[in-house]
């Protein structure tokens, strides 16, 4: 990989980073108390899970320019990985079976309030 590779995926991970940071802020903003961050598993990453009530959400975090754009990000792949990373913490996690389970989409624009899509798609990744 040329350095100039290496450099954009650390600029873009750093960005990714920070997207994640003030999604986990808003949603705070909202009522919503955060579980995990960043929450890895052999079925994929889950970028937030969050909790409000008797709601579990586990959200997808998006830095786009514009909504739309943000909402495509999160292709059908991208759907059906997510949702098979909250089946594993289900199954890590069973007190949590007994909770509502979500998948929302956050989407960050620059220079804008954050977007938060609550329920974007279901667990078998469609929308």
């Amino acid at each position: 990989m040329s350095v100039d590779a290496t450099e954009a995926r650390k600029r873009s991970e750093r960005h990714g980073h920070r997207a994640e940071r003030l999604a986990a802020w808003f949603l705070r903003l909202k009522g919503y108390r955060v579980i995990a961050r960043r929450w890895r598993t052999g079925a994929g990453e889950i970028d937030l899970v969050v909790k409000r009530g008797q709601v579990l959400a586990f959200v997808e975090v998006k830095a786009r320019a514009d909504l739309v754009a943000g909402l495509e990000a999160v292709t059908p792949a991208a759907r059906t990985r997510i949702a098979r990373a909250g089946a594993a913490w289900v199954s890590r996690y069973p007190a949590a079976a007994l909770l509502t389970l979500r998948y929302d989409i956050v989407v960050i624009r620059r220079r804008k309030w954050p977007v938060h899509v609550p329920n974007a798609f279901d667990a078998m990744g469609r929308l």
